[in-house]
């Protein structure tokens, strides 16, 4: 999630209404990557707590892990890299998610686990801060949010396609083999890119920004707090998504939530993609107030299937675009010093997704899975109101 720019102006490789779509589709191939490997343990968590002789809660903590590796990483590592060439970059941070996902899917021993998928964290946290930027750089800038909505699309296809299929899967195989393909898909990709990605310069020591200046920068604070809650929120309910289901008992259902959620997720990116160059405030202001409309629905009627099958549709529809919204408005109030905002909400994203983690096993353990709503609207409804508030900077509605 980092737009490292050159020491001179950059000119994009698309000019007019093209869009590079091979190379868009080979970030959204490694976003896929990321997401899969961070979102496959929560529709496997008996199977994994089976294996590995843990509680489910344990095994919910791979999710937490990977996303501390990320949070640790991605701040240090943009910093520190902000000099380097893009492209070798982006390749060693895909040769992380090889080894990584090798080691999960052959160990027997919980902590080793736990390991590998800190070492995939790193990963995600170096991909993240080089994924958002190399789309903004392949196109002008009335094309940015657009160019970044098909290298987000890997999110929602690895939620809606990746995570069902991967759960039917492994609950048929084994879940160590579903971990070894995507080695294999990280292998490939290495290749691809290696061949077709274009490369691109870091930045020189004159251009580079503090982390204080770039946090005191009028609409950054908004835009990261607003990613926090509204990934907090998300990763809180989707972790534990199969012990909820348990109230509508539709605990045996969670691969077909998970691909219904997955599925309107990409009705979500397409809607955000197609007018996100135009009327990002309103998008922002609809994701969050749909997440807030479906985490009500949830509390107020858990033990009902069909009307939890629509809230999940509505979940998904809010969090489809959520990335490319945050992403792009980040990208436009920090101007120059993108890569280092970027690395702040890969930070912000994943000290959600391990606060998620944390805060949804705790009341899993505690209070059981009827406290997952109200926590939901603790989060999302200063959410919608910060969204609202910050019309000057942060959201503006162009």
């Amino acid at each position: 999630m980092t737009h490292a720019a050159s020491s001179r102006p950059h000119r994009p490789l698309a000019g007019g209404g093209s869009l590079p779509l091979s190379t868009l589709i080979a970030l959204a191939l490694a976003g896929f990557i990321t997401i899969l490997t961070e979102a496959l343990p929560a529709g496997l968590l008996p199977e994994i707590a089976g294996s590995l002789s843990v509680s489910q809660s344990y095994a919910g903590q791979m999710v937490t892990i990977y996303a501390l590796g990320s949070l640790l990483a991605a701040i240090p590592l943009t910093s520190a890299t902000q000099g380097l060439r893009r492209r070798p970059l982006l390749l060693f941070a895909l040769a992380g998610f090889a080894l990584a996902n090798s080691v999960t899917a052959i160990s027997p021993f919980y902590g080793l686990t736990m390991a590998a998928r800190f070492l995939a964290g790193i990963s995600a946290g170096l991909l993240w801060a080089l994924l958002a930027g190399y789309a903004a750089r392949l196109v002008p800038d009335h094309q940015k949010g657009k160019a970044i909505a098909i290298a987000m699309i890997g999110t929602p296809v690895a939620l809606s396609i990746g995570v069902p299929a991967a759960t039917f899967l492994g609950k048929a195989i084994g879940w160590g083999p579903c971990f070894g393909a995507l080695s294999a898909i990280a292998a490939l990709l290495i290749v691809w890119i290696s061949m077709k990605l274009p490369d691109f310069p870091g930045q020189t020591g004159a251009r580079r920004s503090s982390l204080a200046a770039v946090l005191a920068m009028a609409g950054v604070r908004p835009i990261l707090f607003v990613t926090l809650a509204f990934v907090l929120a998300h990763n809180l309910l989707y972790t534990y998504i199969a012990p909820f289901l348990r109230l509508a008992v539709l605990a045996d259902q969670v691969d077909i939530i998970l691909l219904a959620f997955g599925l309107f997720s990409l009705v979500g990116i397409w809607i955000v993609g197609a007018y996100i160059d135009r009327k990002p405030r309103a998008l922002a202001l609809l994701s969050s107030a749909l997440f807030v409309l479906a985490a009500a629905v949830l509390g107020l009627w858990p033990a009902s299937a069909p009307l939890v099958y629509a809230a999940v549709a509505v979940w998904g529809l809010a969090f489809g675009g959520a990335a490319t919204l945050f992403q792009t408005a980040l990208t436009r109030a920090a101007g120059d010093a993108t890569d280092i905002a970027q690395s702040m909400l890969v930070t912000a994203w994943n000290l959600a997704i391990a606060g998620g983690g944390l805060l949804g096993g705790l009341l899993l353990d505690q209070t059981g899975a009827t406290s997952f709503s109200p926590a939901l609207l603790v989060l999302l409804i200063p959410c919608l109101v910060v969204t609202w508030s910050a019309r000057r900077h942060g959201f503006p509605p162009s």
